[in-house]
């Protein structure tokens, strides 16, 4: 007998909460808002729709289903299940930290706040719940899950890092980074530049996108269920000893960018968490190229 699907409500701490748990109180949160000219009201007023969204979500979860729940600080110590059910309650990037530690399992983006999140990947609403696990959980699932392209970073000692926007390379602190960057059909170039982003379609309309239109170029970027990424080198500086020629292009199948660092260290880190980051020291390679799992979000 198969057991019944786990439901996964993945969640984080609100505003109003980190202000609680920095100043003690409601009042000095209060306090310290109101002598800003800011007020509190709009903060607690946001936690509450979220809370209420967590406990509508909550109810509709059917009673003979198992069921979990974890704060975003705390992925990267929980385990998940190949018969899960992930509901994603928040914001689009809640989503985005999750998908890295999924393996194939349904994801459903519950947007507990309609017209200030964009909603790219949380599309649904709370009241919806009961019948969007069936969906995610039933067997027609696979006709309504979009399968998401994700980047991965493999560095030459194991090391290895996943994204669903985008990874970036270079300095932990943002410095010039120095290193050899070799691209499908293009010779290796030294160079030294502000880093080296690599995104999917999804991440298409963030970081990667403003180098897009900053540079104003003509590469195509890959829409998010295609199988390619585009990379781009930000702030290429020419020198006697280091090029711009390779400084953008997309990746397609099992095509890889190839960078090997000549900086005491530098980072990779993915969807703008740089508290998990791979740390890469002079002379590591790493690789980054279209990863194999992919985020399986409901439409």
């Amino acid at each position: 007998m198969s057991l019944a699907p786990r439901v996964v409500l993945v969640h984080r701490r609100t505003e109003y909460e980190d202000l609680l748990a920095h100043h003690g109180s409601r009042g000095q949160a209060a306090f310290f808002l109101t002598s800003r000219g800011r007020s509190l009201d709009e903060v607690e007023a946001r936690h509450h729709r979220t809370q209420a969204a967590l406990a509508e979500v909550a109810a509709a979860i059917p009673l003979d289903w198992r069921r979990s729940r974890v704060e975003r600080a705390d992925l990267d110590r929980f385990l998940f299940g190949p018969e899960d059910v992930v509901v994603v309650v928040g914001q689009d990037g809640l989503v985005a930290n999750t998908a890295k530690y999924l393996d194939g399992q349904p994801v459903v983006g519950v947007d507990t706040e309609p017209g200030r999140n964009p909603g790219v990947l949380v599309r649904h609403r709370a009241e919806a719940a009961g019948r969007l696990l069936r969906a995610a959980a039933g067997p027609g699932a696979e006709g309504r899950l979009e399968e998401r392209t994700m980047v991965e970073a493999v560095a030459d000692d194991t090391q290895r890092l996943l994204a669903l926007n985008e990874i970036y390379l270079g300095q932990s602190g943002h410095q010039t980074a120095r290193y050899r960057l070799s691209a499908p059909g293009g010779p290796e170039e030294a160079q030294a530049s502000s880093g080296v982003l690599v995104g999917t379609g999804t991440g298409a309309t963030g970081w990667c996108r403003s180098t897009w239109l900053e540079r104003g170029s003509a590469l195509r970027m890959p829409g998010p269920t295609a199988g390619s990424l585009a990379w781009f080198v930000r702030e290429a500086w020419p020198s006697p000893v280091t090029g711009t020629d390779q400084v953008q292009g997309l990746l397609t199948g099992g095509e890889q960018l190839s960078v090997t660092v000549e900086s005491d260290q530098l980072v990779a880190f993915g969807d703008g968490v740089e508290s998990d980051a791979l740390r890469l020291v002079w002379g590591q390679t790493v690789r980054l190229g279209v990863a194999a799992r992919r985020l399986r979000l409901l439409a």
